[in-house]
């Protein structure tokens, strides 16, 4: 099944800035996923798994600002979770969305706790992929000295090169895989080289991160369901942590994927399925809420 496409505005006191979302799927927001990337990622990184639950679900990819098709933000500082959660908030005012299940690789992991560890949460289930409630700073230096924030590659080779050695943990096998995680990641510029897809400022905001992020306190508010997808080889989500995850708050289930690091990029058929089994076997778990009418039918005027 084909993608749609959009973008909406946003606007703050910042200003405006244009975000944008891809959809997968049947046409109703009752069995809707949305899916948020991780830090330097961006939506179509979701593109086998909307293909892949096209015909029973309405999955949603959304571009954080800054990244893929949204637009960049004026001012870099507002890079930030904060801005982020606002952000959100405005993709579900937009498009009228009341409940999700969420599926979010490291910041937008992060954001699916905080959505929800909400009082009235829009969040009926969670999944976290390689990300957990505490990152050590150590952690954080690691991604800092893997990525870059200002990369050019003169050709597609030297991308290649790059996205190899930068992304090695994120269970890649296959050539044809490889080509479209990589044609996704980068933008052709008029000179004909290629530059990074997302906006050099959004690593800083990782870069003002001198300590531990602790959100246990977040995460033990959480009543949902909820999945954790960890790389067996992550560097990023200890099994330490994993496991305390299991015993506390939500109580999570804890699966471990082979031949992954941070952070699985859930192509792999065999991932794909562990998803749908999970999202399967915690449907009784939903409580039955009644939805607004607005809800049932997805408004084609908001997709372009």
């Amino acid at each position: 099944m084909r993608s749609s496409s959009g973008t909406f505005p946003f606007r703050d006191i910042n200003g405006t800035v244009w975000l944008a979302y891809t959809d997968w799927g049947i046409s109703t927001r009752e069995n809707l996923l949305l899916c948020v990337h991780g830090h330097t990622r961006q939506g179509r990184d979701f593109t086998k798994l909307g293909e892949y639950f096209s015909k029973d679900l309405h999955t949603i990819s959304f571009d954080l600002a800054g990244h893929g098709k949204s637009g960049w933000l004026s001012n870099k500082e507002d890079y930030s979770l904060e801005s982020s959660v606002r952000h959100i908030d405005g993709l579900m005012d937009y498009r009228g969305i009341s409940k999700v299940d969420w599926l979010g690789t490291f910041t937008g992991g992060i954001l699916g706790m905080i959505f929800a560890a909400r009082d009235d949460s829009p969040v009926r289930r969670l999944i976290l992929n390689d990300v957990g409630p505490l990152l050590t700073f150590g952690s954080i230096k690691l991604l800092l000295d893997r990525f870059t924030s200002n990369t050019v590659f003169k050709d597609l080779e030297d991308a290649n090169v790059y996205f190899r050695k930068a992304y090695s943990g994120c269970g890649i096998v296959d050539d044809v895989d490889w080509s479209d995680f990589i044609i996704r990641s980068i933008n052709r510029e008029v000179d004909g080289t290629y530059s990074l897809h997302y906006d050099p400022a959004i690593i800083n905001e990782l870069g003002t991160i001198w300590s531990n992020l602790d959100v246990w306190e977040v995460y033990e508010k959480i009543q949902c369901p909820v999945l954790v997808l960890r790389g067996k080889e992550s560097d990023v989500l200890s099994r330490e942590v994993a496991d305390r995850m299991a015993q506390v708050g939500p109580k999570a289930k804890i699966i471990e994927l082979e031949d992954c690091g941070h952070a699985p990029v859930l192509v792999d058929p065999k991932h794909l399925r562990i998803v749908s089994e999970w999202l399967t076997e915690t449907n009784h778990l939903i409580r039955d809420e009644d939805l607004p009418p607005q809800d049932k039918e997805l408004g084609k005027d908001k997709v372009d």
